[in-house]
Parts: C-alpha cells; sequence; structure tokens
C-alpha cells in the first residue's frame, strides 16, 4: 500500500481574462480519501482538477499536497498522476512499453522499469495484454492500461478525469468496480471528476457537488442524498430525481394539495411559500398511517424489479412513485399514496434546506 497524502485547497480561484470560473474554493482532502467532484458541464470541475495537476494556471489561492505548496509548481514535481477521458496511448508502441515510457523518459534503470510496469499490470489484471498494441485491445482494456500508466509512476494523489466516458454502459459498471478495487487495495489519495452521479455515489468517500465555480455541499454520498443543503443538491444526486411540490408553511407542518402534513415543528410563518421535496423511493402506494394523498395515475412504466408511475396531485402538480412491490399498477386510475414527513424535505424561497 501506498502512502497516502493529504490535499488542501485555500481560496482557489480561475479566471479568463473578465470571466470568472472558479471562485474560491477551499477543500480539505484526507490522506486516502476518494473525492468525487461531481456536477452538470461548465460548473468548473475539471478546470479545478488541472489546476490541481498544474495544468491550468491557479488565479488566485493556495494548492497544498502533502502539506507542500504546489501551486507554481510544474506537474512533474507535483507528485501527481493523472488519467484523462482520452486513453492517449503511443499506437505503435506495445501495452509494455505505453506503461514505462514515462520512465524511460525519466531515466529510470530497466530494471526497475520493468519491475513496475510488471507490477502494475499484475494489478490491472492485464499481464497477457503486454505484447499488444492498444489497436488490439478493448475500450476497457485501453482504458486499464491508461491507468496502469499512472500506477507506474507511485504518485502521491491519483487524478481521474470522466474516464470512463467514452466506455458503454456494461463497460462503465465493470471498470467502476475496478477503480474502486484500485483504491482499496493502493490506498492512494484519489481525485475523480465525473458528470454521472452515479459514479460519484458508488465511488466516493467524499463528493463535492459543484455548480458555477463554486461548491454546493460536501459530504459522503449518504449525507450529501439524504441531507441536501439546497434544492440544486437535492435535484442532482438521485435518479429518478426528487419530487419538488409548491406548499405553504403552516402550523407545525406545511399545506400542500389542499392537505396539512404535519412535520412536529414549524417551518417558517404560516402561510410562506416553501418547496416540498420528495423523493420517488419515499413515496408508498396505499395508506400506511403516514401522511397520505390521493393521485391519478397518468402512465407507468414496468421495468421489471421496479415500476415508476407517473401521477398528478388534486391540485394539479406532476409526482413520480418508485413502485418495488410484486402487484403491478396500470396507468389511468386514481390510487391513494402516503409518504412518511420525516422523509420529506422542505426547502425556502431560496432553495436552502429548511432545517428544525
Amino acid at each position: 500500500m501506498t502512502n497516502a497524502t493529504g490535499m488542501a485547497l485555500r481560496q482557489v480561484r480561475k479566471s479568463y481574462g473578465a470571466t470568472n470560473v472558479v471562485h474560491g474554493i477551499d477543500l480539505d482532502v484526507a490522506a486516502g480519501e476518494f473525492v468525487v467532484f461531481v456536477g452538470p458541464s461548465g460548473c468548473g470541475k475539471s478546470t479545478l482538477l488541472r489546476m490541481i495537476a498544474g495544468l491550468e494556471e491557479v488565479t488566485d489561492g493556495e494548492i497544498s499536497i502533502g502539506g507542500r505548496d504546489v501551486t507554481d509548481l510544474d506537474p512533474s514535481q507535483r507528485g501527481i498522476a493523472m488519467v484523462f477521458q482520452s486513453y492517449a496511448l503511443y499506437p505503435h508502441m506495445s501495452v509494455r512499453d505505453n506503461l514505462g515510457f514515462g520512465l524511460k523518459m525519466a531515466n529510470t534503470p530497466k530494471a526497475e522499469i520493468e519491475t513496475r510496469v510488471t507490477a502494475a499490470a499484475k494489478i490491472l489484471k492485464i499481464e497477457p495484454l503486454l505484447e499488444r498494441r492498444p489497436g488490439q485491445l478493448s475500450g476497457g482494456q485501453r482504458q486499464r492500461v491508461a491507468i496502469g500508466r499512472a500506477i507506474v509512476r507511485k504518485p502521491d494523489v491519483f487524478l481521474f478525469d470522466e474516464p470512463l466516458s467514452n466506455l458503454d454502459a456494461e463497460l462503465r459498471v465493470s471498470m467502476r468496480i475496478e477503480i474502486a478495487r484500485l483504491h482499496k487495495e493502493l490506498g492512494n489519495t484519489m481525485i475523480y471528476v465525473t458528470h454521472d452521479q452515479t459514479e460519484a455515489m458508488t465511488l466516493a468517500d467524499k463528493i463535492v457537488v459543484l455548480r458555477d465555480g463554486r461548491i454546493e455541499q460536501v459530504g459522503t454520498p449518504r449525507e450529501v442524498y439524504e441531507h441536501p443543503d439546497n434544492i440544486f443538491v437535492a435535484g442532482f444526486i438521485g435518479s429518478p430525481k426528487m419530487n419538488f411540490l409548491a406548499g405553504v408553511a403552516a402550523n407545525d407542518g406545511f399545506d400542500l394539495a389542499g392537505k396539512t402534513f404535519p412535520l412536529g415543528y414549524s417551518l417558517a410563518e404560516p402561510g410562506t411559500p416553501v418547496t416540498v421535496g420528495i423523493r420517488p423511493e419515499h413515496i408508498e402506494v396505499g395508506p400506511s398511517g403516514a401522511a397520505t394523498f390521493s393521485v391519478e395515475v397518468d402512465f407507468s412504466e414496468y421495468l421489471g424489479g421496479t415500476q415508476y408511475l407517473y401521477a398528478t396531485l388534486a391540485d394539479g402538480q406532476s409526482l413520480v412513485i418508485e413502485h418495488r412491490e410484486n402487484t403491478e399498477i396500470l396507468g389511468d386510475g386514481s390510487i391513494t399514496v402516503s409518504c412518511d414527513p420525516g422523509r420529506i424535505e422542505v426547502f425556502s424561497a431560496t432553495g436552502r434546506r429548511m432545517r428544525r
């Protein structure tokens, strides 16, 4: 296991002329942590990663790795290795030579190169591929080689920039498992950029949700899913996304679609507009003794173990329900559904989650 190294970002900013794209990022990454930067296209996640790597100049702020200020250092002096979206393999070289090329350029002794290449190939289970060329490999095998090229450098920190985006759905799943296994085996600090919230949820020790160059929330996958700080995080993390419904604050709860839902505490002055957030999987078909209301099912999607119901509340608002029981529910009909008020999130007019 490699000795893990932590990282810290302090008020890191990036501007292109008068355009600010990263706005004062503060973040601590513990040694050995797997941290995922996630957010929509244009949120600044890849730019932030490239600043950590030294491929983008930092406009302002400080980046430290292992307690050492690396803000102005060359990428080769930072103790990092980066895996890109494109494999960037040399087509005329064998896998063995691709893995060892960077070490060869650094004048590493041949015996040491062979030792490191052999070790990386064993970790990634690509020993039978060492004499092949990239054109003879599948997409998943090429990505393993790209990761192996990073491993042989023995970096303090691995940086991944959407490494699975060129793979098909089945390969993405298998490579997710491989990267998780790799982290467990090596123990290095890893920073991983993706727009795919499923990758973020399944890989991360800690998720950093970004929007417009700012951090919206930092937390474990469970924390950002079950306790989102605001409407953006609640809507971005989770598939299908959380239902957002217009309601109003009431004494000890809120009113929604003509009914009062008790929470046991007051959110705000009665009559104050609020947004009610309910995840599809937290809505049960049938009365359960919790908050109960009627909906009209417009249509349904049957996906084997799961059925999604697309319904309408009495006031015309739309609702998605995730139904996992054995009974299939057909569209076009009125049904009763219920939800534990404790699983409901309520957001203010500013989009912030309202807490007890």
